[in-house]
């Protein structure tokens, strides 16, 4: 008896039906992977608005208003965000840390602050470069940064 031919069940038999495994394993590994590349869904979160409202001067320094819009999510203990404001001509001038909680449940609230040193009209682009902390509820910093949607009245951009 030959142990060459594939009916039998011999090596030739065993080598074929590797070989059909291997090609079932080719194909099959790609199309999890994509299933797996598949970005996850956004967060059924409510959005948190942050609006630039208003540029004014304060002596040396440009107060900014900035509208904090929860009117559709939980209260927040602190939300701390890093800025950066950045010239008419995009090179980054200043960069600031500012507490913009509490925020209570669905209220919107109105903060202010200074970036000392820096003329108003200077400012072309106001960047959220993160969210320092976020608490309250389920919070953390990651799902506050995917919440805020950034806008501005003023002449220079606000964005994420």
């Amino acid at each position: 008896m030959s142990d060459a031919g594939p009916g039998r069940g011999g090596i030739g038999g065993r080598l074929l039906a590797g070989a059909a495994l291997a090609a079932a394993l080719i194909t099959a590994i790609p199309a999890a992977m994509a299933q797996d590349a598949t970005p996850p869904a956004k967060s059924d979160a409510p959005p948190l608005k942050i609006e630039l409202n208003r540029l004014e001067p304060a002596g040396e320094a440009c107060r900014t208003y900035m509208l904090v819009d929860n009117s559709r999510g939980p209260a927040l203990k602190s939300l701390k965000v890093d800025l950066f404001a950045f010239d008419t001509e995009g090179v980054a001038q200043k960069r600031l840390a500012v507490e913009l909680g509490p925020v209570q449940e669905k209220k919107t609230v109105v903060r202010l602050f200074d970036f000392a040193g820096l003329a108003c009209p200077k400012i072309g682009r106001l960047l959220l470069n993160d969210v320092l902390a976020c608490e309250g509820g389920d919070a953390t910093r990651e799902t506050c940064l995917e919440r805020i949607e950034p806008a501005t009245k003023t002449s220079a951009a606000f964005d994420r």
